[in-house]
């Protein structure tokens, strides 16, 4: 169906790039609360998890938008960044151009600034996407730089971003200097079958459409939430689909696809006959290294991947020279709880 047909006179449901308009829902207002209190917090450190298109970079950005008139605000995408590149990524976001020859003059200007803004009252806020995918001397750094204290208080705020459950990072031994500084644990919830509505109609809104319900009757609002899981990504690629199969106004059930749903990052089982709530967390799986039938170490992997390697910041640090200091990557499958 040509655009013009709906009254729309652009694309509301933008795959890539900032929304055409922002749209606030509980889930959202959960997760930028979160983030809020991370900042306020004088030990603020958060983790922040929703699986692929639940909208985490659309309420990162928001909050960074409105965040940076009250401190210095640097969001990162630390997949497949090494350490210098990591640090003037930071750098940039933080407003500085400097070019630096080695990684110490690099992270010596980033603890200054972090040191500076944090005297004048304006701790700055590091936000790391996909923490999961990030190298272990990326780790490293990101430990030592949540030691910073200004008047014995720790000065920078820290948030990690992942689209899966990242606990078992903070937890792994060599990461304490970050561990005894986590606060919170947000995970970002869907849209409701209301919410689907309501987000639905103010992007065709906002396009152009004055008649959304028009294009979207109420039943096929309600399918396309059933069939998106209320993740707002999914959301907006399946009505993008739905207007592209239509021939005329209004969309039909049928011309809603059905993919595969994405998993909430907060993992859930059905409780036990007396639990109050219905649902109750899924035991994490345990890692058992022995060698020569000797217990050495039990790892609680509540994640996808596991690093192995000689480094300390590997979830498993095996210390051998015939092992290499570059962590191997290992998807855990069928792990015994």
């Amino acid at each position: 169906m040509e655009l013009g047909a709906t009254g729309l006179k652009e694309q509301p449901f933008r795959s890539q790039g900032r929304p055409i308009v922002f749209v606030e829902y509980a889930g959202q207002r959960a997760a930028s609360q979160f983030l809020h209190d991370v900042c306020a917090h004088r030990t603020g450190l958060g983790l922040l998890q929703g699986p692929a298109l639940s909208g985490k970079s659309t309420i990162i950005r928001q909050f960074a938008i409105t965040e940076k008139a009250n401190r210095a605000v640097a969001v990162v995408n630390g997949s497949g960044l090494n350490t210098t590149a990591m640090l003037e990524s930071v750098l940039r976001e933080f407003g500085y151009e400097h070019k630096f020859d080695t990684v110490n003059e690099l992270l010596g200007m980033l603890k200054v600034f972090i040191q500076q803004q944090t005297v004048s009252g304006r701790p700055p806020l590091l936000i790391i996407q996909n923490i999961h995918a990030v190298n272990p001397s990326v780790l490293r750094v990101l430990c030592e730089l949540a030691e910073i204290r200004v008047r014995d208080a720790f000065a920078l705020r820290m948030a990690l971003v992942s689209d899966r459950p990242v606990n078992y990072i903070v937890k792994a031994s060599a990461m304490g200097s970050m561990f005894k500084r986590l606060t919170s644990d947000c995970h970002i919830e869907p849209l409701t079958m209301n919410e689907t509505c309501d987000y639905l109609y103010a992007k065709m809104r906002h396009g152009g459409c004055l008649d959304p319900d028009k294009v979207f009757p109420g039943d096929v609002c309600d399918e396309l939430h059933d069939a998106s899981g209320g993740w707002p990504g999914v959301v907006d690629r399946l009505a993008l689909l739905a207007l592209a199969k239509a021939d005329r106004c209004p969309v039909t059930p049928d011309h809603i696809a059905h993919p595969a749903i994405p998993k909430s990052t907060r993992v859930l089982e059905p409780a036990h006959d007396g639990d109050v709530l219905g649902t109750k967390p899924v035991k994490a799986p345990t890692l058992r290294l022995t060698y020569n039938g000797q217990l050495l170490k039990e790892i609680e992997f509540d994640g996808t991947r596991l690093l192995i390697g000689r480094s300390e910041h590997n979830d498993i640090c095996i210390e051998s020279d015939l092992v290499s200091t570059c962590p191997e990557y290992r998807e855990i499958v069928g792990v015994a709880a």
